[in-house]
């Protein structure tokens, strides 16, 4: 239970911490003004609430796993909302950094 609630929670805040960057893109480089601005920072502000609710109690472990999520996480944003078509290195690189994501969380340790 505690593998999917934190599959769960990444998703989470891979929604908010992209689509919070995406927003505050658009609202400079695409000026779309200071509401898409204060939504990209409202959406970031709940990516940090999403990674505090993580079962496992290791600030710099959730971090670096939340790193692969964010590169798979990115190229997915990518293709469904600019339309971007990644290439076989990048998706091989993803999957390289979701492996490493399952292994830095989800490893059996000693207790």
């Amino acid at each position: 239970m505690d593998v999917l609630r934190s599959v769960v929670l990444f998703v989470l805040a891979a929604v908010a911490e992209i689509g919070g960057a995406w927003l505050v893109w658009q609202g400079v480089r695409e000026h779309r003004g200071l509401l898409w601005i204060g939504a990209g920072v409202i959406a970031l502000g709940l990516y940090g609430f999403a990674a505090t609710l993580q079962p496992d109690p290791h600030f710099g472990r959730i971090l670096a796993a939340y790193g692969g999520v964010f590169v798979a996480g990115s190229l997915l944003w990518g293709v469904v909302v600019d339309g971007f078509r990644p290439d076989r290195w990048d998706i091989t690189g993803a999957a390289i950094c979701l492996v490493g994501v399952a292994v830095i969380m989800y490893m059996p340790r000693p207790s």
